[in-house]
C-alpha cells in the first residue's frame, strides 16, 4: 500500500493507495483484485477488500465503491450500502467517520481528497473523459456544501498510466485542445506518426488547482509499466489477455 505524505500528515484520517500484491486472487487477477465487476471469484474479491478495509481501520462492510462508468456523479455518502446497492457515480465525499470513499482503477487516476479542519473527504475516479467533463469540480463542489474549504483541502493523485505509456491517438489530443487550448501543454510528440503521448497526472493536479486547490502530490507511479506492483487496462489490451484485475484507493475518516 502505498500512502501520499500530504495527506499521511493529517490526524484522524487514514487512507491507502493499494497495489496489486497481498491478496488472494489468482491467474490474471494475483492477487490483491478489489473488482467486484472483473469477472474474478466474488467470494474472493469480498476477502480481498476486506482485507483492505482492516487496513485502513473500518469494519468490512464499510468500505463503499461505486458503479464507474466515467460520469460527473458524485454521492454525498450518509450510510453504507451494500455492493448490489452501489449507485451509477464516479466520486464519493463525506463527513461521516468509519466509513471508507473507495475507487477501483487499472490505469485510470485515483484521486483522493481531504480537508480535515471541516472533517469532509472525498475519492474520485479520474480517467481522462470524467476529468475533461468535470468530475473533479464537481467532487469539490459537493465538498464545499458540506463546508470544505477549497484553500484547505489537501489532494493527493494515485498511480495511474504514466506520461512514457499514454500514446494516443491525433484525434484525443484534438478532442482536449479544443476544450482548451492550455491542454496541448500535457502531449509530446510520440514516435508514431501524428500520435503524442498525454501526462493524465498532471492534467488531472491541474483540473485540481483550477478549483482552488494548491495542496496537491502527485504519486510518479506508472501502472501500465510496473506490472508487479499494479493492474493495467492498457497493458492487457496489448497483450491480448482475457482479464484483468482492479486495485483499490480508499480514504477515511477515524474516531
Amino acid at each position: 500500500m502505498l500512502k501520499a505524505s500530504i495527506l499521511n500528515t493529517l490526524g484522524g484520517i487514514n487512507h491507502g493507495f493499494f497495489c496489486r500484491k497481498n491478496g488472494y486472487s489468482s491467474g490474471f487477477y494475483a492477487s490483491l483484485n478489489c473488482g467486484l465487476g472483473s469477472g474474478d471469484n466474488e467470494e474472493i474479491v469480498v476477502r480481498n477488500r476486506n482485507f483492505c478495509a482492516g487496513q485502513l481501520g473500518v469494519k468490512t462492510d464499510h468500505l463503499l465503491t461505486v458503479n464507474q462508468q466515467h460520469t460527473t456523479k458524485v454521492v454525498k455518502v450518509k450510510q453504507p450500502w451494500s455492493a448490489v446497492e452501489a449507485p451509477v457515480a464516479d466520486a464519493l465525499v463525506t463527513t461521516q467517520p468509519g466509513i471508507v470513499l473507495g475507487i477501483l482503477t487499472a490505469d485510470c487516476a485515483p484521486v483522493l481528497l481531504s480537508d480535515s479542519g471541516s472533517g469532509v473527504i472525498g475519492a474520485v475516479h479520474a480517467g481522462w473523459r470524467g476529468a475533461l467533463n468535470g468530475v473533479i469540480e464537481a467532487t469539490v463542489k459537493a465538498m464545499t456544501e458540506l463546508k470544505a474549504n477549497p484553500e484547505r483541502i489537501q489532494a493527493a493523485v494515485g498511480p495511474c498510466i504514466g506520461f512514457n505509456s499514454y500514446e494516443v491517438g491525433p484525434e484525443f489530443k484534438e478532442r482536449l485542445v479544443q476544450k482548451d487550448l492550455t491542454n496541448s501543454s500535457f502531449f509530446r510528440e510520440a514516435h508514431t506518426t501524428g500520435h503524442s503521448y498525454f501526462n493524465l497526472s498532471s492534467y488531472v493536479a491541474e483540473r485540481l488547482y483550477s478549483t482552488g486547490i494548491s495542496q496537491i502530490e502527485t504519486l510518479s507511479v506508472d501502472t501500465y509499466d510496473d506490472e508487479d506492483r499494479f493492474f493495467s487496462y492498457r497493458r492487457t489490451c496489448h497483450r491480448k489477455d482475457p482479464a484483468y484485475g482492479r486495485q483499490l484507493s480508499g480514504i477515511a475518516l477515524v474516531d
